[in-house]
């Protein structure tokens, strides 16, 4: 099967600043891989190299071998205050010219919010605002999702909330996730293959297998683990 993402190579330096080099990176249909490293060591630049964003120094980003298209969900919510949940969350394929509302029904009913459909962002919480931002990037027929630190704005009760949310969501979906994150807690929690890389110009130094059925000794282990990797 060819990967969804590869990339070969990867080198880029803002005018004299080498961020990050030779970095290799394949991602897997139906993956959610967690990218983590040390501040500044380029785990945006990465992102924003996949996502079409920044063109790199040097190397080749190819999705599925090629070029194509990805769903990009950011720090916050960045919702339209002036168009309800529902139109919201079809603005991507309005966008297209492609718009179905019986897909971003469904995609409220799996998530249980139907009731909010005509709200507008003022009328919800900070959680809900983003729950409605991650609806809209999945009501896409893109198979590659990208989350910069899609958490980082929530308090910790919501924040572990929506993890257990967010990944019963995409477990019924067929895309490919990479999330940035700066908590191994959350790596762990959330993905399937975590991506550690060290100090700039950083590169990927090892990629660990997470499995759904880790003990909480054995977590406690995989952390300690990444700690060492990322001293």
């Amino acid at each position: 099967m060819k990967p969804i993402i590869q990339l070969q190579n990867i080198m880029h330096r803002y005018d004299k600043d080498l961020v990050i080099k030779d970095v290799n990176m394949e991602l897997n249909q139906g993956e959610i891989v967690a990218l983590i490293g040390p501040s500044g060591s380029g785990k945006s630049t990465i992102m924003n190299i996949i996502g079409g964003l920044i063109h790199p120094t040097d190397g080749a980003c190819y999705l599925n071998g090629t070029t194509g298209h990805v769903s990009f969900m950011p720090q916050t919510h960045s919702l339209m205050p002036w168009r309800t949940v529902i139109q919201n969350i079809e603005l991507a394929s309005e966008i297209k010219a492609n718009v179905s509302e019986s897909n971003a029904i469904s995609l409220l009913e799996r998530a249980g919010f139907l009731s909010i459909k005509d709200k507008y962002p003022h009328e919800l919480s900070g959680g809900m605002k983003q729950r409605v931002s991650f609806l809209r990037a999945l009501n896409t027929t893109h198979q590659l999702l990208l989350l910069d630190e899609p958490f980082s704005a929530l308090d910790e009760i919501t924040r572990n909330d929506m993890q257990v949310w967010l990944k019963s969501l995409l477990s019924e979906s067929d895309k490919t996730v990479l999330m940035i994150t700066h908590s191994i807690d959350e790596a762990i929690k959330m993905s399937s293959r975590i991506l550690v890389l060290n100090e700039k110009p950083a590169t990927i130094i090892q990629s660990i297998d997470v499995s759904d059925q880790l003990t909480v000794a054995q977590s406690a282990q995989l952390k300690a683990n990444i700690i060492q990797l990322l001293k």
